[in-house]
């Protein structure tokens, strides 16, 4: 392959875990040369991968939200992969990618597969409105709100707004892989976070949020298998 007079060899190399999938990228080619080549890779791997569910974490090469996205999209069309997250490189990384199958394994198998999927970040003071479940294969960034009649799964961070249970019923859920919110709602309760200026977290931490209502009020906890059992009934 050439690009700008000379040979890039192996622009695209793909290393795969049990839970995910590692993407180098070579940090010189013109970033549209890179979407097609990393189409092409896909492409080529498809039946290799074949329904893979997995984290992506991309190496070798600074990208920004809309270049993450766009290589999500290029990796979603030329396979067949389900793209659980998009993930930042950690020196922990096996074991979160682990993690993160681990949490939304359990909460997909105990929401019984109902939802709806968006995948991408919601940015730029995007609102998105669902009726129904939704769940966001990606980050929702300050300015941004996400609002479902029942319940929202954020395969991300979560540091904009999040309105679950708009039909006024308090009985639904908000989870996140990291949750920094501006304003969390579910039903007709109100729960505003204490701490200020939050939002530049690493995208792979071990601390998994949901956020319910208990004894009149929006409580959280960490995401287990001990989940409480009314939110599933």
């Amino acid at each position: 392959m050439q690009e700008g007079g000379r040979s890039v060899k192996n622009p695209v190399i793909l290393k795969s875990y049990p839970d995910g999938i590692a993407v180098w990228l070579d940090d010189q080619m013109e970033f549209g040369s890179l979407l097609r080549a990393v189409a092409e890779k896909f492409r080529e791997s498809s039946r290799f991968f074949g329904d893979m569910k997995a984290v992506i974490c991309f190496e070798g090469r600074k990208l920004d939200a809309r270049e993450e996205s766009l290589l999500a999209d290029a990796i979603g069309a030329n396979s067949r992969i389900k793209i659980l997250c998009v993930a930042g490189k950690d020196e922990a990384q096996r074991e979160a990618f682990r993690q993160m199958r681990r949490e939304y394994e359990e909460l997909i198998r105990q929401r019984k597969g109902t939802e709806k999927f968006y995948r991408g970040t919601l940015q730029g003071g995007q609102i998105l409105e669902t009726d129904g479940s939704i769940v966001i294969l990606g980050d929702v960034e300050p300015g941004c709100s996400v609002i479902s009649t029942k319940d929202i799964i954020v395969l991300g961070k979560l540091m904009g707004s999040a309105y679950a249970g708009g039909n006024g019923c308090g009985a639904h859920f908000i989870a996140a892989l990291e949750m920094a919110p501006q304003k969390l709602k579910i039903g007709d309760f109100n729960y505003k976070t204490k701490e200020k200026g939050r939002g530049k977290c690493r995208r792979i931490v071990g601390d998994s949020r949901i956020a319910f209502v208990r004894n009149g009020e929006i409580q959280m906890q960490a995401i287990t298998k001990e989940l409480p059992a009314e939110l599933f009934s």
